[in-house]
């Protein structure tokens, strides 16, 4: 079951202009200049550039790369933004929730990302008011972006998690599309994981787990509970990974392979749910087959004041320091990503999702290095716009005529 069910298409009767919207002289990653007509929110058709027609809106992509959009699959929307002043407690007040969620996913949108997974802790005080937050900003936030919520109780096992495993439940039936949580933090993780794996398999729903994954026995019982479940085991950030030896470190990834179970690291900075900081080894699990996904995991919180939950940045980082070439890391942060939200692939060709990014530049390398002016459509429509300029103060350097320049330009059509 994907993370956000898809909308409905335009209503019977509708034409197709109403929602046409063409992208002019946008270069992919192959080197094609192409013109795409996007309707109904997908691709209709790709074309040589000046090919198409531009039966409604238009937008001039002349000088951007053309990408299937990112999506992120590990937020904290209940706790983003709220480092502003850490010589206080985290506000869980539910209008402080719902604004922190919906300020943080419109700064991912921004970025690109057009789907994202956000974690939220239930239980404690607080029981299921910041779920119900969150949730509220998800509707805010419709025809913007796609926002699923992971439902992570504290406690599942003992007289204590008989509490946690109803409120989980009940996280489900609210709207939760995801259950999740950190085993590594109950007394026992393996009965944490099996109450996990019990509740998914109960309504259907896959499953995402914060771990640290540093104990090779318990990532190998995790694997063994968590094999063939669908629609599918997500586990992250995993840095523990990277403190073991190579040959244990080799077999747990086989391990999770042969699962099926999909790692989500974060490159940019850890998360509330990871108690040590680092980054999972992506090379060795991807040459055991284990699909490896890339998240921003905290904005701006406590646990990473500085998180600017930016997919361009992360995957800057697995190419930069993780020795990943560059279509390899952008596919961590896109493909991989959508897969484990169990989101259709998007590929520029007719009859896929409408779901893209325009980053000012040529090829990839050069996106992930400096990837300042975006556009991000979003089934079909564009929903934001980032446009950077550098100016220099007037010199004989910046006036030489075989240097490249940025200038001012007037805005294209189509805008959100």
């Amino acid at each position: 079951m994907p993370d956000s069910q898809p909308q409905p298409g335009p209503p019977h009767g509708a034409t197709a202009n109403a929602t046409a919207l063409l992208l002019r002289g946008a270069r992919l990653t192959d080197g094609r200049v192409v013109d795409v007509r996007l309707s109904g929110g997908r691709i209709e058709a790709v074309g040589t550039a000046g090919s198409l027609a531009a039966p409604g809106a238009c937008v001039d992509l002349d000088g951007h790369l053309l990408l299937p959009a990112p999506a992120e699959p590990h937020a904290h929307g209940d706790t983003a933004l709220s480092a502003v002043a850490p010589d206080r407690p985290v506000s869980y007040d539910p209008d402080d929730v719902q604004r922190r969620a919906t300020e943080a996913a419109l700064l991912q949108v921004g970025h690109g990302a057009t789907t994202l997974r956000t974690h939220v802790r239930i239980g404690d005080a607080q029981e299921l008011e910041p779920m119900a937050a969150v949730l509220r900003a998800r509707r805010s936030l419709r025809g913007l972006g796609d926002l699923s919520v992971v439902a992570v109780p504290r406690l599942l096992t003992g007289v204590a998690g008989a509490d946690g495993l109803a409120m989980l439940r009940d996280a489900v039936k609210m709207g939760a599309g995801v259950v999740g949580g950190c085993p590594d933090l109950d007394p026992d993780p393996a009965g944490y994981t099996e109450a996990v794996l019990t509740v998914a398999a109960e309504h259907g729903c896959p499953v995402d787990l914060h771990t640290d994954g540093g104990d090779p026995a318990r990532l190998a019982r995790l694997a063994t509970m968590a094999g063939g479940l669908r629609p599918g085991v997500a586990i992250g950030p995993c840095a523990g990974l990277s403190r073991l030896a190579a040959d244990v470190a080799g077999r747990a990834a086989d391990g999770l392979a042969a699962a099926g179970v999909t790692v989500v690291c974060l490159p940019q900075g850890g998360c509330g749910g990871a108690r040590e900081r680092g980054v999972a080894p992506v090379r060795l699990l991807r040459a055991a087959g284990v699909r490896v996904a890339a998240g921003s995991g905290a904005v701006r919180d406590v646990a990473n004041p500085v998180g600017r939950g930016d997919p361009l940045e992360a995957a800057y980082l697995l190419a930069s320091q993780g020795g990943l070439r560059a279509a390899e890391a952008y596919g961590t942060v896109s493909t991989a990503a959508r897969e484990v939200m169990g989101l259709p692939e998007v590929r520029v060709e007719a009859g896929f999702p409408a779901e893209l990014l325009a980053v000012r530049g040529d090829r990839l390398e050069g996106v992930l290095s400096l990837a300042y002016s975006r556009i991000v459509i979003h089934r079909g429509r564009v929903v934001a716009r980032t446009n950077a300029v550098r100016e220099y103060r007037d010199s004989a350097v910046a006036v030489a005529p075989d240097l490249p320049r940025q200038g001012r330009q007037g805005r294209p059509e189509g805008g959100p």
